[in-house]
């Protein structure tokens, strides 16, 4: 029996190209991830939203900026 495994794909912002592959689709996918990066100066945080792939499992793209 051949396991499937889901794909969570990253589309822009600094995750751009990402993949998480996981075991098994997830319970309950968060809507929204968030991202933060801390440097040398100030913080940057990026948004992703979901989208659902039917190919492969789901996507996080960017929250274009508003």
């Amino acid at each position: 029996m051949a396991i499937r495994q889901y794909v969570v794909r990253y589309v822009g912002g600094p995750l751009d190209g990402r993949v998480d592959t996981l075991d098994r689709l997830p319970t309950a996918p968060l809507d929204t991830v968030t991202h933060v990066h801390l440097n040398d100066g100030p913080k940057i945080v990026h948004h992703y939203d979901l989208q659902y792939a039917v190919e492969y499992g789901c996507e996080y793209r960017v929250r274009s900026a508003e």
